[in-house]
C-alpha cells in the first residue's frame, strides 16, 4: 500500500501552535494561570492581567459597555481580560484593525457571552486581525456564527464553547467556530453544540491543528473545507447529524489536499438533519464521515461505532454538483500550493471534483450502517439509495462511490479499476463496498432500483 506524503503537514504542525497561541503565557514562562489564592479577585480566580504583559486591561463583570468600548478602540497586542459572570450583549463583539489581541476569560463554565438578545442578524465575536487568542469563555445564541474569525494568520481559540439553547433547530446560529480564508489556525480543547450547519468549521484555510474538541448536536460536528495541510485528531464527534465531514466545494480558491484524520471518536451520529440549507442538508442522519471532492488525505486509527447509516463514505465531488465546468479555477486565482495534487485541467484551469489519493486504515467499527435515513429522497437522495440497496442488510462500513473510474463489476475484483487510488489497509473490522452510484441514482426513481447484488463488496 502507498504512504501518502505527508511532510508538509508534519513540517507545518511540528514546532507547535501558531503564534498567537504564546499569547496567553505569562511573562516568566508560566503557564499564564492563577489558582485564585494569590490575592486575586475571585471574578479574576484564573487569569488577570497580573499574569499577562501590558497592555492588558480587565473588565469586571457583566460590563458591556466597557467591553464594546474597549473592542471599538484597539491596539496592538492588547489583551483584554474578562471576570466570571454573564454578559448579556444585543451586538456582536467586534474585534478589528489591530494584531497581537488576545480576548480571553475565566473558562467556558465562568465566563459566558450571551447573545439571546441581539436585535439584529450577527455574530457573536467577529475578528479579522493576525495573530488573535481567544480562551477561556462561552458565546451563547448568536443569532449567526458564534465565533467567525477571518483573513487572518495566526488564529488560537482554545478552551472555547459555542452553543445555543434550543435542540434541533433551523433557526440557531450556522457555525459555532468559524475560522475562515485564515493561516495557521488551531482549535483547541473546544466545545460546539446545535449548530445548524456545522458545529467547528475550518474553511479555505492553510496549515490548520484541530484537537480534542467536543461537537454535539449539530448537523456537522466537525468539518474540514477546502483546506491545505490540516492535522485533525484528539476530537470527539457524536450525536450529531454527521460526524466529521471533509471536502471541497466548488468556487472556491483553495484546493484541499494533506489532511490527517486520526485518533479521533465519531459515534452516535443519528440527530435528524435540520438544516435550513446548503450542502449539509444533504447529509443523512447516521453518517459517520463523508470525504467528498478532496485529495491525500489519510483517515486512520479513528473509533466508529452506532452511526445508523454508514461509517466513512467516500465520493467525487460529482455527486452534489453534477456539471464539471462548476468546479473549474482559473490557476490565477488560487490561493495556497497544488503542487504535486493530480487534478484535471490545462495550463489556465483546473477541475476539483476529483476524490482521489486516500488511504483508510487501522480504523475501528462496531454498531453501525443498522438503519439508513430514508427520511427524504430528494433531499437526501444517498440516505434513500443505501436503505434500499441494502435493506434487512446491514450497510458496509466504508463505501466508495466509483464515479469516474473506468472499470466497474460487482462480481469481478479484476473489474474495478480503483483509478483514484483508494488505498484501505489494515482495517479489520470494516466492510468495504464500492458502488456505481452514477447508475444507481438514474433508477433512484424506481423504488426497487437495486440490491446489494449491484455493489462490489470484498468481504461479502
Amino acid at each position: 500500500m502507498r504512504t501518502l506524503p505527508l511532510l508538509a503537514l508534519l513540517l507545518a504542525c511540528s514546532g507547535g501552535t501558531p503564534a498567537a497561541s504564546g499569547a496567553a503565557d505569562g511573562a516568566d514562562g508560566s503557564d499564564g494561570t492563577s489558582d485564585g489564592t494569590d490575592g486575586t479577585d475571585s471574578d479574576f480566580a484564573t487569569t488577570s492581567c497580573a499574569d499577562h504583559p501590558e497592555p492588558c486591561v480587565e473588565i469586571a463583570p457583566g460590563d458591556v459597555d466597557a467591553l464594546q468600548e474597549t473592542a471599538n478602540l484597539l491596539q496592538e497586542g492588547l489583551t483584554i481580560i474578562l471576570a466570571s459572570g454573564t454578559w448579556t450583549l444585543d451586538n456582536q463583539v467586534t474585534l478589528r484593525g489591530a494584531s497581537g489581541v488576545s480576548l480571553i476569560g475565566q473558562g467556558m463554565d465562568e465566563t459566558v457571552l450571551d447573545f439571546s438578545e441581539e436585535e439584529v442578524q450577527t455574530n457573536g465575536i467577529d475578528v479579522i486581525g493576525d495573530d488573535f487568542l481567544l480562551e477561556g469563555l462561552t458565546v451563547l445564541d448568536a443569532k449567526k456564527d458564534g465565533v467567525r474569525v477571518e483573513d487572518s494568520d495566526g488564529v488560537t481559540m482554545r478552551g472555547v464553547r459555542a452553543t445555543w439553547s434550543a435542540e434541533r433547530s433551523s433557526e440557531n446560529g450556522a457555525y459555532g467556530l468559524y475560522p475562515v480564508k485564515s493561516t495557521r489556525v488551531l482549535v483547541e480543547d473546544c466545545e460546539a453544540h446545535n449548530s445548524s450547519d456545522a458545529g467547528i468549521y475550518v474553511g479555505q484555510t492553510i496549515h490548520a491543528v484541530i484537537r480534542n474538541n467536543l461537537a454535539t448536536g449539530n448537523v456537522a460536528g466537525i468539518e474540514i473545507e477546502n483546506t491545505q495541510f490540516a492535522d485533525v485528531y484528539g476530537n470527539t464527534a457524536a450525536n450529531n447529524t454527521g460526524g466529521l465531514l471533509i471536502f471541497d466545494l466548488p468556487g472556491n480558491p483553495v484546493v484541499g489536499r494533506d489532511v490527517w484524520v486520526h485518533d479521533n471518536v465519531i459515534t452516535d451520529n443519528n440527530t435528524p438533519n435540520f438544516a435550513p440549507g446548503g450542502t449539509v442538508s444533504l447529509i443523512p442522519a447516521g453518517t459517520g464521515t463523508v470525504v467528498l471532492a478532496s485529495r491525500r488525505l489519510v483517515l486512520e486509527d479513528n473509533t466508529y461505532a452506532n452511526n445508523n447509516t454508514s461509517d466513512i463514505a467516500i465520493f467525487s465531488g460529482l455527486v452534489i454538483e453534477g456539471d464539471t465546468g462548476d468546479w473549474a479555477l482559473s490557476r490565477d486565482e488560487l490561493v495556497g500550493d497544488i503542487e504535486g495534487v493530480t487534478l484535471p485541467g490545462d495550463d489556465t484551469t483546473v477541475y476539483n471534483y476529483l476524490t482521489r489519493d486516500i488511504v483508510v486504515k487501522g480504523n475501528s467499527h462496531s454498531g453501525s450502517g443498522t438503519s439508513a435515513d430514508m427520511s427524504d429522497l430528494e433531499a437526501r437522495e444517498l440516505g434513500f439509495l443505501l436503505g434500499v440497496i441494502y435493506a434487512d442488510n446491514r450497510v458496509d462500513d466504508v463505501l466508495y462511490g466509483a464515479i469516474g473510474e473506468s472499470r466497474f463489476s460487482a462480481t469481478d475484483p479484476a473489474g474495478n479499476s480503483n483509478d483514484h487510488a483508494i488505498c484501505l489497509g489494515d482495517n479489520p473490522a470494516a466492510t468495504f463496498a464500492s458502488l456505481d452510484v452514477e447508475t444507481l441514482a438514474d433508477r433512484a426513481g424506481e423504488f426497487d432500483f437495486g440490491t446489494v447484488d449491484d455493489l462490489f463488496r470484498p468481504d461479502a
